[in-house]
């Protein structure tokens, strides 16, 4: 088992299966030398639905919106996965564009980003450190609580 699996699987984690459908005429990944730029990922579910759906600040608690970014991490692996084959060849995560679906007062977005951060960190060491931007927004598709985008670095 690649190394980037396995210690997803030590921390009780397994990547989802591969999207099979797309809301538009889009890709989840698109590679350009040795940059992976990922579309925006949502906390979809294998049997379809969102893991979280509506307003942090609202009807969600940051720890909700971590669990919620957490899993669209694991969404996000999968895409990465099906792209370059093993997240073994993962070199460096760049940048993250965390979107929270949140209510107007709230004020804690980057503790929502920390759980696809967090999980990075986990699993890459200080390759998973990266540049970030965590900023709420009046809505998401679906309801959906978090939608992040990716670029990494990997092997030529």
């Amino acid at each position: 088992m690649p190394e980037v699996e396995k210690k997803l699987n030590d921390l009780g984690y397994q990547l989802p299966p591969p999207r099979t459908t797309m809301a538009g005429n889009f890709v989840p990944a698109v590679r350009t030398g040795n940059l992976v730029y990922l579309s925006g990922h949502g906390p979809s579910l294998p049997e379809g639905g969102f893991s979280h759906t509506g307003k942090l600040g609202g009807n969600l608690t940051v720890e909700d919106g971590y669990a919620a970014a957490r899993q669209t991490m694991l969404n996000l692996l999968t895409s990465l996965k099906g792209e370059i084959g093993d997240l073994d060849k993962m070199k460096r995560v760049i940048k993250l564009l965390c979107m929270v679906n949140a209510d107007a007062d709230f004020r804690e977005s980057p503790a929502v980003a920390n759980g696809g951060s967090d999980l990075l960190v986990s699993i890459y060491g200080d390759a998973g450190r990266h540049a970030r931007s965590a900023v709420g927004m009046a809505m998401l598709p679906g309801q959906m609580a978090v939608e992040i985008e990716m670029i990494v670095e990997v092997e030529d």
